[in-house]
């Protein structure tokens, strides 16, 4: 497998600016970072978090210690960022209806043994984990992995949507929690075993909000 094919490394160019954008978001925001001793050091990881905000996904993406995959609404594929997204291996995702390509390449990267991360909720919002996507159910039952809760706080006040320049040194945090395995019975195909999967992630992940004492009102 080429490396530029392989989740578990990255390419010398990739690395580098991974590396360079998180020193260059550390001097532009506050960011802390906890709990990094939670992400498993090898082996497939699915990396869940909450979403209220634009830089949830790349500072997650450039804070985590090990090489990433994430998967990224489609729409951005058509955009400005498409090349960047292409350049960092980010798998486009189309929201509303099933995407079994988008799904299928997202397997590929955990039976690969690589970091996968989701932000379930499937939209930017408050971060109430009222509801989430049940695409992460089906992720997590056919690569049979630990799921690790991330929450990150701060980045909607840190670049408010609409707004093209963020807040200078605006605190972020970026908290890390203990992996967990599901634990489901029944036929792990089938759409009610999936979705028992998906409320599963959803309440390890409120438990996680609760615990850092960052739930929404």
């Amino acid at each position: 497998m080429r490396k530029r094919d392989d989740p578990t490394r990255e390419t010398v160019p990739l690395a580098i600016v991974r590396r360079a954008a998180a020193l260059l978001l550390r001097a532009v925001f506050r960011v802390r970072v906890h709990g990094l001793e939670n992400v498993p050091a090898r082996g497939p990881v699915l990396v869940a978090g909450n979403h209220t905000g634009f830089l949830d996904g790349p500072i997650v993406f450039m804070m985590l210690p090990r090489p990433a995959v994430f998967l990224v609404k489609s729409e951005l594929y058509a955009g400005p960022w498409a090349k960047v997204l292409a350049f960092a291996r980010q798998i486009p995702i189309r929201r509303g209806a099933p995407d079994r390509a988008g799904l299928t390449r997202a397997v590929g990267v955990l039976k690969a043994g690589g970091v996968l991360g989701v932000f379930p909720e499937g939209t930017r919002g408050e971060g109430k984990l009222e509801t989430i996507q049940h695409g992460i159910g089906y992720l997590a039952l056919r690569a049979d992995c630990p799921v690790v809760p991330v929450v990150c706080t701060g980045t909607a006040e840190a670049l408010p949507k609409g707004r093209l320049l963020p807040r200078w040194r605006a605190p972020v945090d970026v908290v890390f929690g203990p992996a967990f395995r599901l634990e489901v019975e029944g036929n792990r195909r089938a759409r009610s075993t999936v979705a028992a999967a998906a409320e599963q992630i959803r309440a390890h992940l409120l438990a996680h909000l609760e615990a850092t004492g960052t739930q929404a009102p």
